[in-house]
């Protein structure tokens, strides 16, 4: 399968495959930014307007929207309108040659330009078609999916705020993210039957079902017990202490969740007695009488400041945490030697956020401008192989 030239040498565990991405806005693009970092060719198809996120701004860098920097790093713009039977048969033939196409139209969206999941299989049979919805491609095909509306109809939104306060939002899209996730998840594992019986297939995933997965134990609270869970804040409703407690500055987040850690949270805060007391001494007594507990492990919690409980009680082998900005969130993980910040292209991005021993993250190319490389991969297609 010929390449698109001048293309840079990649490297990493899919260095070779080719992705045509056909997907806008979030959570097709995070895929094919991660199949990107791990050494594949993708070939964003845009517009003649290009992605929604493109204007999404403020905030911007150099005139751009950084949500559209953020999602799009390792790819090549192309843009072809599909309405123009031209634009439309490039690509079609971009279809033929991908080893993985992905998008997040309205489900049959794409079959009047020869796109759908039957026709690029037809002449490609090896493709793996994967495609991304908001609610399926059955009764709920021509809702639009956005993630807060994900949000609000799978019942995160209940879940989110203050008990005696009205249902929030996630601050991200997070099923988009999640969507975006899976979506890489079942290509990957697609890619592998394929390399062992050669055939290729469709790969859906909703954001929805994306959604409900992803709710795990609350999920299984109704599934499995019957309980529907409710908005508690930012307390745990199976485990305590696991929430944000006033110290003499800022909130902490301590997480104890096991006996032997509250053990080390006691004997840290200077009441090892607590540990021993039998109002206290499983999870389970501790959930129940929370609002008996709070008050005891506040009152020592204030008498230093967040950071340097941090220290403390981190060194003792206590889950905690600082309440960050998330200007604090990159400075904790450069703390950490995370190193979470890389420059591509001059253009700074988010870190991948797998390492890997042998094949690692390729971060060769900069976010595209639209259509930045149109001239060279309408050349490419329109070649013969």
């Amino acid at each position: 399968m010929p390449r698109p030239t001048p293309a840079p040498d990649r490297s990493g565990p899919l260095a070779g495959l080719l992705v045509a991405d056909f997907s806008r806005i979030l959570a097709g693009p995070y895929a094919t930014m991660l199949l990107a970092d791990l050494g594949a060719e993708v070939i964003k198809v845009e517009g003649p307007r290009g992605d929604d996120t493109r204007t999404w701004m403020p905030p911007v860098r150099d005139g751009v929207a950084t949500y559209y920097l953020g999602v799009n790093r390792g790819k090549r713009s192309i843009a072809l309108d599909l309405r123009d039977e031209t634009d439309a048969r490039l690509a079609r033939e971009l279809a033929r040659r991908a080893d993985v196409l992905i998008e997040n139209f309205k489900p049959g969206g794409l079959a009047k330009y020869g796109l759908d999941f039957d026709a690029v299989h037809e002449a490609n049979p090896g493709v793996i078609y994967a495609s991304i919805s908001g609610f399926g491609s059955g009764a709920g095909r021509n809702v639009p999916g956005y993630d807060l509306m994900v949000q609000a109809i799978s019942g995160l939104m209940s879940l989110t705020g203050d008990p005696d306060g009205p249902p929030y939002r996630a601050g991200i899209s997070v099923f988009d993210v999640m969507a975006g996730n899976h979506a890489t998840i079942g290509i990957l594992a697609a890619l592998r039957h394929r390399d062992a019986t050669g055939q290729g297939q469709h790969v859906e995933v909703n954001l929805l079902s994306s959604a409900l997965t992803g709710l795990v134990n609350h999920s299984s609270a109704y599934v499995a017990g019957g309980t529907v869970p409710y908005r508690m804040g930012n307390a745990h409703p199976s485990v305590f202490p696991y929430e944000p407690l006033p110290t003499a500055d800022n909130d902490l987040i301590v997480t104890a969740a096991n006996d032997g850690q509250f053990r080390k949270l006691c004997e840290v805060l200077g009441i090892p007695e607590i540990a021993d007391d039998p109002r206290f001494a499983r999870n389970a007594d501790r959930t129940e009488r929370r609002d008996e507990l709070r008050p005891i492990l506040a009152e020592q919690l204030r008498k230093r400041g967040a950071l340097e409980w941090f220290d403390l009680l981190v060194e003792a082998g206590v889950p905690c945490g600082p309440i960050n900005t998330i200007d604090q969130g990159f400075a904790m993980a450069e703390r950490f030697e995370l190193d979470p910040v890389v420059e591509v292209g001059g253009v700074p991005t988010t870190r991948h956020p797998i390492r890997f021993s042998e094949t690692p993250v390729d971060y060769r190319l900069p976010p595209p401008e639209l259509d930045e490389h149109g001239a060279e991969l309408r050349k490419w297609l329109e070649q013969q192989e």
